[in-house]
């Protein structure tokens, strides 16, 4: 990224001179209530620096979303033949009319095109503008929020177009989303061994790593032996419930897996070897994930995160020697300003996005553990995160998202962001993209139930958006179950939305190391890599057979219901002071189609 410099500074000044315009022809573009925890706190300072990004309607999203569909779909003759980096652009570039007149309004307004910055199909413009100038160009005012966690950001509730750039532009930002993802949960869980009242006695770590280590040698190692009533879980026994125990990759450095991180989540390579160590006798020392910092992340070995641990620890205890990145996307303080990353201005999905779309070489699968509840994030901005998304999966990615970890909402919470405090279930996001697919959590063996925590209020997460409507590929599953609900629960939720998950794996109690020692964790942050790992694993077998990746997975996991994975027919996702939402035969909206079995999955797809 580039320092700030004299000319750049310079360009900002010339900004400041724009003529007084007239806003008699503009009207409110998008308005967003204020989120739940955050509260003003006062106004910036006018020469307060943001990155303004405009994100122009893209020309042919239709045509593209036909595109995804017939690559993913394992009845269609194009099936598997992702589309390039190329191929997409020319669906997302935005028409010329539409450039032009964005161009000309920015113009008016002093700014003069050698200040803009343009994605590669220039459906988005980039702009280092002081927040004054920002306020004139978008006819609102600016303040300072303070979330409850201590955050601090600058945005507004609402912002104005010319009616003229209506049809021209789908969302700028940041103005009204407020970019606090969560981690899910709220934060990683972490399980406390030997405590008055914990499910996990003080003898579980050496009783876990003897059980490790003398059953690795054995690929036949059954699950009773593996993955021991009341204890923490390790790779091995995610390994062996899910039937990759006894799989070496074939292709690992032609296959690539991913996972994200934000917040400033950086992942430790000293933990990362440990855990290897442990988990992985006799794997290579060296292995190890590459990374790649966006946006002035953090990358502070001395100071890493739960969560991005666990994420690389996952990934790579089930896929090893399969090579991987961690992405870590920066936005959050400590912060380094540059001209396009100035300080508490980022949200964080497409910065990440405008940076991966960039690269010719993406994972095949990519996983991610952090959202927001649905209703705090302003339509038109989660509209462009699901369509950006898309040309993802178009290119042949399996996205994974976790679900949540509140179950249909915590209790306590479940109201409308509206103002009028309607009780409802509260979706998450990106979770409710109909272009990803969402992983629930589950817990325990023989039989696996769906995940939850009485420690610490954990429960997977489920649900229905009010956003998406409910895609195709979910029409017959999601029917059915909406019969076998009655009503129960009616006017809680949207029957009509895009329905999650689409999966499950485990996500309780699951080892990790952490500053050195081991220690559990809960959450669907803990399923989603997990599912990666899995997998990351069938892409080996399938590149290993001359075929393509998974890529958008969806479409075959409906249309063959759920062939390959294992049916989670016990437990519940509540929430809200309600029974929420059941698991049952088939798909639910509490584990989706069920958890992965790697051999069956393989036999389902004839390698």
């Amino acid at each position: 990224m580039r320092s700030i410099s004299a000319a750049a500074l310079y360009g900002l000044t010339a900004v400041l001179a724009a003529p007084f315009q007239d806003r008699s022809d503009y009207a409110v573009h998008n308005s967003h209530f204020v989120p739940p925890g955050w509260q003003k706190i006062g106004r910036p300072s006018p020469d307060h620096s943001v990155s303004l990004r405009i994100g122009l309607k893209q020309s042919a999203f239709e045509q593209l979303e036909k595109e995804l569909y017939e690559v993913s779909d394992p009845e269609h003759e194009r099936y598997g033949q992702h589309l390039s980096m190329s191929d997409i652009h020319s669906f997302t570039a935005p028409h010329e009319e539409a450039l032009s007149a964005v161009e000309q309004w920015l113009e008016s307004h002093g700014i003069t095109a050698d200040n803009l910055h343009y994605s590669p199909p220039k459906d988005w413009i980039t702009i280092a503008l002081p927040v004054s100038k920002v306020e004139s160009l978008l006819d609102t005012e600016y303040h300072e929020y303070r979330h409850e966690d201590g955050k601090e950001v600058v945005r507004t509730t609402q912002y104005s177009l010319p009616r003229s750039l209506h049809g021209h532009i789908d969302v700028i930002q940041p103005t009204n989303y407020f970019g606090n993802p969560k981690h899910h949960g709220t934060s990683v869980k972490i399980a406390s061994f030997g405590v008055p009242g914990s499910e996990l006695p003080s003898t579980d770590v050496s009783r876990v790593a003897s059980v490790d280590a003398a059953a690795a040698p054995y690929p036949n190692a059954n699950v009773s032996l593996v993955c021991v009533a009341g204890q923490t879980v390790s790779s091995l026994c995610v390994r062996t419930l899910y039937n990759t125990v006894d799989y070496t990759p074939k292709v690992p450095q032609k296959n690539y897996a991913g996972i994200t991180n934000y917040l400033n989540e950086t992942p430790s390579d000293g933990d990362f070897k440990l855990y290897m160590a442990a988990q992985r006798p006799g794997s290579d020392p060296n292995y190890l994930f590459s990374r790649q910092i966006i946006a002035n992340a953090a990358d502070d070995q001395n100071d890493q995160g739960v969560e991005a641990n666990l994420d690389v620890q996952a990934v790579g205890g089930i896929a090893y020697p399969t090579r991987f990145t961690s992405y870590s996307t920066g936005g959050s303080p400590p912060f380094k300003p540059d001209l396009l990353t100035p300080t508490n201005t980022n949200e964080p999905y497409l910065v990440w996005l405008d940076y991966v779309l960039k690269q010719k070489d993406v994972p095949y699968v990519i996983s991610t553990s952090y959202g927001d509840d649905e209703q705090t994030v302003p339509q038109n901005y989660a509209n462009r995160v699901c369509a950006e998304l898309a040309q993802l999966g178009a290119r042949g990615v399996t996205l994974l998202f976790s679900s949540g970890d509140n179950g249909v909402g915590q209790d306590g919470t479940c109201v409308s962001n509206d103002g009028k405090n309607t009780t409802k279930f509260l979706p998450s996001f990106p979770a409710s993209c109909p272009y990803v697919t969402t992983v629930g959590g589950t817990r325990d063996v023989n039989p696996e139930q769906v995940a939850f925590d009485t420690r610490n209020g954990y429960v997977a997460g489920g649900g229905f958006s009010e956003y998406f409507p409910r895609p195709s590929y979910q029409n017959q599953a999601v029917t059915g179950y909406l019969k076998t609900l009655g009503a129960v629960n009616k006017g809680l939720y949207n029957p009509k939305g895009r329905a999650y998950p689409d999966i499950a794996a485990q996500g309780f109690n699951y080892q990790i190391f952490y500053k050195g020692a081991l220690t559990a964790v809960d959450g669907t942050s803990v399923s989603s890599p997990v599912a990666a790992g899995v997998l990351t694993n069938v892409n080996d077998a399938l590149l290993a057979a001359g075929k393509k990746p998974l890529g958008f997975l969806n479409p075959l996991l409906y249309q063959s219901q759920g062939k390959g994975y294992n049916d989670i027919s016990k437990g519940s996702v509540t929430g809200c002071g309600t029974t929420g939402f059941p698991s049952s035969k088939g798909w639910d909206a509490a584990s989706g189609w069920g958890t992965p079995d790697f051999k069956a999955i393989r036999k389902a797809l004839g390698v």
